[in-house]
C-alpha cells in the first residue's frame, strides 16, 4: 500500500477547488463556480434525484462526486473548444490519475468512473442528469445576479435530462426565484 500515492491524490483532487467552469466566462460570468462547488451540488440532487426514481441515492451521489475529477488534468474545457480539441477520455485520465494507489482505492474509483460514463445504471443516469439540472440551476442563479446571456446553457441542461424526476425539478425550478427556498 502507498500512502504517499494516496496523499499526493489527495493533493491533486484539491485543485478542483481552484478550477473554474469555464464556459461561464463566456456567458460574462466574472468568477464562476469551481469545479469542486459545481461537484457538491451535483452529488447533492444526483442522492435526490436517485431517491425519487427508486435507485441507491448513496450510488448516486458517489458517481456524482468522481464525474469531473479528471479536470484536475484537463482543466474545464468549453463547449466551444470541442470542435477545435480531441474530447479527453475520462476513462483513460482517471487510469493516469489512479496508478500510483493502492488497488482497493484505484478499482474503487476507476468503477465509478467506468459506471458514470456508460451510464447502464439507474444510479448513473441520475448522476448525469444531476450535472446537468445543478448546470441549470447555476444559470438560473446567474441570470438573477444579472448575467444575461445564459438561456443556452439552460436549454443545453433541459435537453439533456433522461430522468423523469429531474425534467420535473427543471421545469418547477425555471417558475421559480433562486431564492424561493427562503420562503419554504
Amino acid at each position: 500500500m502507498t500512502f504517499e500515492g494516496l496523499a499526493a491524490f489527495g493533493y491533486e483532487l484539491g485543485l478542483l477547488k481552484r478550477v473554474r467552469r469555464s464556459g461561464w466566462w463566456h456567458a460574462g460570468v466574472r468568477d464562476p463556480e469551481s469545479v469542486g462547488e459545481h461537484s457538491l451540488r451535483a452529488a447533492q440532487l444526483a442522492a435526490l434525484l436517485a431517491a425519487e426514481e427508486g435507485a441507491s441515492p448513496e450510488r448516486a451521489a458517489f458517481l456524482a462526486l468522481w464525474h469531473d475529477t479528471q479536470e484536475t488534468r484537463t482543466g474545464d474545457l468549453p463547449l466551444t473548444a470541442v470542435d477545435y480539441l480531441r474530447k479527453p477520455e475520462p476513462r483513460a485520465i482517471t487510469a493516469d490519475q489512479t496508478d500510483g494507489l493502492p488497488a482497493r482505492s484505484k478499482d474503487l474509483v476507476r468503477a465509478a468512473v467506468d459506471e458514470y460514463e456508460t451510464r447502464e445504471s439507474a444510479e448513473a443516469r441520475c448522476a448525469k442528469d444531476a450535472d446537468k439540472l445543478e448546470m441549470l440551476l447555476q444559470a438560473l442563479e446567474y441570470r438573477d445576479a444579472g448575467v444575461r446571456r445564459v438561456d443556452e446553457w439552460i436549454e443545453s441542461a433541459r435537453k439533456g435530462l433522461t430522468t423523469e424526476t429531474a425534467k420535473r425539478i427543471a421545469e418547477a425550478a425555471l417558475t421559480l426565484s433562486p431564492l424561493a427556498w427562503r420562503d419554504r
